[in-house]
């Protein structure tokens, strides 16, 4: 972004069209660059001097300033002096005490106590006293990203960036609309979709609408124009507040573009409250998995984009939460947290709700803004919270749905099961099955037996049995029960009859249990 008073438009047919540079101005770019690079080791006041020299060669000087602005943050700049500045300045005035400085010639004698005391020349102490003056720092490197098309991009980029800071209203169609309203809602910036003839367009609302106007959200609407940009094709028009007078900004495909820079990073999440329940989120196991930003949702003539959606996927995933919507999960949950929005805004998103249909959708409200009851009457469940969102409170408002699912496809599975495997867990079954463990868990294994949570074949029993002995030692046994593909050797020893005599932390030997060792002894 460029300042204000660098920006450069025309306000012809009341319209507000920003001055772009041209590939012309390519020639320009470059000499500017080559004036940083020549005055690498000169003072800035040196390189300002070139650079309004340039000035009176240009058409605009504001050209020439623009495109320095722009170098300049890839300039470094340092104090060199043989005597830090404040040191001489010091030993200076307190020498100019005793002269008492009136003449040139007092003015030197003071520089000379003042080397003296340093142990310095008077060269030196003049010329160190005031280095560190901004315009006295030295252009110690030039790093420029840019090439001279590379840095005309920038320009523009940066000067329609400019031309937003007094915007009220933005209106973008995107062919990337998800990119788009991600980055709005991290830049929390108060939006809506609607539907037009030309396709859907998402309307951002400037501070005028509802706030006094602050340069804090110009500069937001300027940030977005990046992400804007990006995209492959489209199309921006923004109400502009001119002084006092309402103008048209228009900006399409092919105006401006995003150099191939890195741009500054932005945030992951819309607010800290969003990033602090999804981060909670994730370490719980459950057979939800959270979607940031899902799919659009028809809302009447507009369309609302929920901050996140639960994912019924029993069994779980590799990711608890991520980005994409799977077309294949059978059912999800819509959730949106609804945190600093005003009350007008409040009332806009509560119409969209109330619009939407055959939607399942949570909404966690902030207390202070005073719309649970209204939220409720929709058929929206409300999670109240104040400064986090809890996710014990989210837990329970999908539990409901969670055992609904989990009785619906446990109606879909035979009463009788019988896996291929010798052995295999609950889980794992209900993960073949595409169900939860739940679901399967009252079901009957007529070729195995159930032991703990693994289904075990009454042969592999069997074998296990004509295996084990009184004395073998624990690791012995864990290989036996890993050649099975057995994991729980708790619950495997007990049907066996068998316990572990443990011997420190991880060792140990098998024993009979007492009601299995008198079974043999009256046998006997």
């Amino acid at each position: 972004m460029l300042t204000k008073d660098l920006l450069r438009v025309s306000r012809a047919g009341g319209g507000y069209h920003p001055q772009f540079a041209e590939e012309s101005h390519e020639r320009l770019a470059a000499r500017v660059l080559g004036v940083y690079q020549g005055h690498v080791g000169e003072t800035r006041a040196d390189l300002q001097a070139a650079l309004t020299d340039l000035e009176g060669e240009a058409a605009d000087f504001k050209l020439v300033r623009g495109f320095a602005k722009l170098v300049d943050r890839d300039a470094a700049f340092e104090t060199r002096a043989r005597v830090p500045p404040e040191r001489a300045r010091k030993r200076v005035f307190e020498a100019a005490e005793a002269v008492g400085v009136v003449t040139d010639a007092e003015r030197d004698e003071a520089i000379q106590r003042a080397a003296a005391r340093l142990g310095v020349s008077a060269d030196a102490v003049a010329d160190s006293l005031y280095a560190d003056l901004a315009d006295r720092e030295v252009l110690a490197a030039i790093d420029a990203r840019w090439t001279p098309t590379e840095l005309r991009e920038q320009y523009n980029l940066s000067l329609a960036q400019t031309a937003l800071f007094d915007a009220t209203e933005v209106r973008v169609r995107s062919s990337d609309p998800t990119t788009l309203v991600s980055a709005v809602k991290r830049l929390r910036l108060l939006y809506e979709i609607r539907k037009t003839p030309e396709g859907r367009e998402v309307v951002v609302t400037g501070p005028d609408a509802l706030f006094s106007n602050t340069r804090r959200y110009g500069t937001r609407f300027a940030r977005l124009l990046r992400t804007v940009a990006a995209a492959s094709e489209w199309d921006l028009t923004a109400t502009i507040d001119d002084r006092g007078t309402e103008r048209e900004l228009h900006l399409s495909t092919g105006d401006v573009s995003v150099p191939g820079v890195d741009p500054v990073t932005e945030v992951s999440y819309d607010s800290g409250v969003e990033a602090d329940f999804a981060a909670r989120f994730a370490s719980l196991d459950l057979d939800w998995t959270l979607v940031r930003e899902p799919e659009p949702l028809e809302a009447g003539e507009h369309v609302a984009v929920p901050d996140f959606a639960f994912e019924w996927s029993p069994g779980g995933g590799d990711e608890t939460v991520h980005d994409t919507i799977d077309p294949d999960a059978p059912f999800r949950v819509f959730f949106e947290v609804m945190g600093f929005w005003t009350p007008e805004y409040v009332r806009k998103k509560l119409d969209r709700l109330a619009a939407l249909e055959d939607v399942e959708m949570l909404v966690a409200v902030d207390e202070s803004l005073g719309v649970g009851e209204e939220l409720a009457a929709g058929d929206h469940r409300a999670i109240p919270y104040s400064g986090t969102v809890r996710v014990k409170d989210v837990r329970d408002a999908l539990r409901p749905y969670e055992e609904r699912l989990v009785a619906e496809s446990a109606a879909d599975i035979p009463d009788a099961l019988t896996p291929d495997d010798d052995v295999l867990t609950l889980e794992s079954l209900a993960a073949e099955l595409g169900v939860t463990a739940d679901a399967v868990a009252d079901k009957s294994f007529p070729d195995h037996e159930r032991v703990g949570r693994t289904l075990v074949r009454p042969r592999v029993l069997d074998e296990l049995r004509d295996e084990l002995e009184p004395g073998l030692e624990l690791a012995a046994v864990r290989e036996l029960f890993d050649g099975y593909g057995i994991d729980d050797e708790s619950s495997v020893l007990s049907a066996l009859g068998y316990s572990v005599a443990w011997e420190g932390l991880g060792g140990g030997t098998i024993r009979r249990t007492a009601s299995d060792s008198d079974a043999d002894a009256d046998t006997e």
